[in-house]
């Protein structure tokens, strides 16, 4: 059983390092949301120490809201601002003989195209025009995935350590008071129930069906390190082998 645990990482946190001897894939800033080009060839450089796939982590040009406050634009605006920080991720992996990977939309980019078709279709469309080898991460059961597969494009159905779901499969808002999940036990559980039963407890009640190619933790959040440690630690005990796709 082979399982990737990936990190949102390159956004100016502290514990980049020490988060990085336990993940498989990093999804790095391109500068836009966070992060800049020095960041950009520090996090490169600790991938290529730890053997750590290098991803792009493109979102909306708004580093005072971090990416996560939604933004409307034209379909043309939107393949841009996905294909140029494509451009920047490909230019430092190419000055660092590295191997672009993957990309995963970030924030609200993210969670915007995770329920609009069109926006997903854009995306997926820079993506596999800019190179259609690269891996795309979306939501799990998401048109994300759905219209990433239609364009030909390897996709890998997403699930997250440190949030919460609703009912429909999409994340919980961070300004909901259950959407972050605080205790490392609470996270483990969450992510070896998916794993085990290929579903997961809505915080409404409800059981709903979920597939996991790649388990996410958020290198900003409180306890990016403990979780990833715990889930690093507890995935192994439960004979999973943590590799990138």
């Amino acid at each position: 059983m082979t399982i990737d645990l990936n990190c949102d990482m390159g956004e100016g946190m502290p514990n980049d390092a020490d988060i990085m001897p336990y993940i498989s894939s990093a999804n790095i800033a391109c500068g836009y949301h966070a992060g800049d080009a020095e960041t950009i060839r520090k996090t490169i450089d600790l991938c290529l120490h730890h053997h750590v796939a290098i991803g792009a982590h493109p979102g909306f040009a708004d580093k005072p809201n971090f990416g996560r406050a939604p933004v409307n634009l034209s379909r043309e605006a939107l393949y841009k601002l996905v294909w140029d920080q494509l451009v920047i991720i490909n230019t430092i992996c190419k000055e660092k003989h590295a191997n672009f990977h993957h990309v995963k939309p970030h924030g609200a980019l993210y969670n915007m195209a995770a329920k609009d078709k069109a926006m997903s279709h854009i995306i997926a469309q820079a993506v596999r025009d800019f190179n259609p080898d690269l891996i795309y991460y979306g939501l799990s059961g998401s048109v994300m995935i759905a219209e990433a597969k239609a364009l030909g494009l390897k996709t890998m159905n997403e699930v997250f350590a440190d949030r919460t779901y609703q009912a429909d499969g999409t994340l919980t808002p961070r300004n909901h008071a259950k959407a972050l999940i605080e205790k490392s036990e609470d996270a483990v559980k969450q992510v070896i129930e998916i794993l085990i039963s290929n579903s997961v407890e809505a915080i409404t009640g409800e059981t709903i069906p979920i597939r996991a190619d790649t388990i996410c933790i958020h290198g900003d959040g409180e306890h990016a390190v403990e979780f990833s440690g715990q889930l690093n630690k507890v995935l192994k005990q439960s004979g999973f082998k943590i590799s990138p796709p």
